[in-house]
């Protein structure tokens, strides 16, 4: 458990950019990412918005095989930035694991099952059917990529690129892989969309987290993707570091499948600082969940509040980036593990947008409207899912 867990390249794939350098300026700027849904028919909901990606061009990339799903296409998209970002030229037949992170899978795919054998079972295609299963992404990167090692996703809901990480790190300080691929990856799910309509948890028409008046989520897509490595393979090879992944927490609620717990949360974030061995005083910046649901904003400032000790009037720097990207469910913290790793390298914190009147509930000191300035060694990202389960990463310049 000696080797140390480093961040040597990022891609991402969203809908306020793609690849490192647009999505940042983005970001920092406050961009929304939040338009109407074309990918499919909104008109049977109250809702029509949310974080799609208009301009992500399949063709510029030769996939090989024409059965591959819209969230296998985001993922190696993100993937190669990544490898790119990285420097690692030649990563075909190298022993490196893959593990990633979603919430949906490739319910795109089975979206269109449905609607083909409705109008006729005879056009629905072996092909087809072979991109749904979930595990399927992994698979389709590491075939893209000429990979060797371990192929894995897991589906932890909307905390499961935390989880990716986290496992990632696991490979890598045990000393059985050099090399991880890790992250995330969503496509704008109907399914998903439908199921948050039902529950009434989406926002008419922008996300507001810790806002008094927040209304709830927005539905978005992308990928985000991490190469994490031993700290001795990239020296040895000269690549160059981004940061490290010094620690991680998990947890699970066991309570309730919708509604978030403060002790559950808290659990994780305290796991955290515990494996990374800091001081929560010590951490710059929280990358928060911040979903702009009711209970879940209450919930995460509480607990945040509480593992940096708010009797010592400490109030931590908060940002929630849903706020220009939607919820990205299981590519979700991956993104936001991006923003985390960027933040550190730019000394900037981005933004929560259309924080209009902060909850004073929400007693969190939140990064409002305009990103600030200032020097980051260590930030937490935050990520919390339905069925209680909690993950936590902590990034470190050193």
């Amino acid at each position: 458990m000696n080797n140390r867990v480093c961040v040597t390249g990022l891609g991402v794939i969203s809908s306020i950019g793609h690849g490192k350098e647009e999505f940042w300026k983005n970001l920092i700027s406050g961009t929304s990412g939040i338009t109407e849904i074309t990918s499919f028919d909104t008109s049977i909901f109250n809702t029509h918005c949310g974080g799609e990606i208009k301009d992500f061009e399949r063709n510029k990339i030769n996939f090989r095989h024409h059965s591959i799903g819209r969230c296998s296409q985001l993922a190696i998209a993100a993937c190669q930035l990544a490898i790119d970002d990285s420097g690692l030229r030649k990563l075909e037949g190298k022993e490196a694991a893959v593990i990633l992170g979603t919430t949906m899978g490739e319910t795109q795919s089975i979206e269109t099952i449905d609607q083909l054998w409705l109008e006729d079972e005879s056009r629905v295609s072996t092909d087809l059917i072979k991109q749904y299963p979930a595990g399927n992404i992994a698979d389709n990167v590491a075939d893209f990529f000429r990979l060797s090692g371990a192929s894995l996703v897991i589906t932890n809901a909307c905390a499961a690129g935390n989880f990716a990480i986290a496992y990632a790190c696991d490979l890598i300080r045990l000393g059985r892989y050099d090399i991880v691929v890790a992250g995330g990856a969503e496509a704008m799910s109907k399914i998903a969309f439908t199921g948050f309509n039902r529950i009434f948890a989406i926002a008419p028409n922008k996300c507001q987290p810790f806002d008094v008046n927040r209304k709830g989520i927005m539905v978005g897509e992308g990928a985000g993707i991490l190469i994490l490595e031993s700290e001795s393979h990239a020296r040895k090879r000269g690549g160059k570091i981004c940061c490290y992944v010094v620690g991680y927490g998990l947890s699970a609620d066991a309570k309730s499948m919708v509604i978030p717990d403060e002790d559950g949360v808290y659990a994780a974030m305290y796991n955290a600082v515990k494996d990374a061995s800091v001081d929560p005083h010590t951490i710059d910046y929280v990358c928060a969940h911040g979903t702009g649901t009711k209970a879940n904003d209450l919930t995460e400032a509480k607990a945040i509040c509480r593992l940096f000790d708010s009797k010592r009037n400490v109030k931590p720097l908060v940002t929630s980036i849903k706020s220009m990207l939607g919820h990205t469910m299981g590519a979700a913290s991956a993104i936001e593990s991006i923003a985390c790793v960027l933040s550190i390298d730019s000394g900037i914190i981005p933004p929560t947008i259309n924080l209009e009147e902060q909850d004073p509930e929400c007693d969190v000191h939140c990064v409002a409207n305009k990103a600030m300035e200032i020097e980051i060694k260590t930030v937490l990202n935050n990520a919390f899912a339905f069925g209680g389960n909690n993950s936590c990463i902590i990034f470190s310049s050193r």
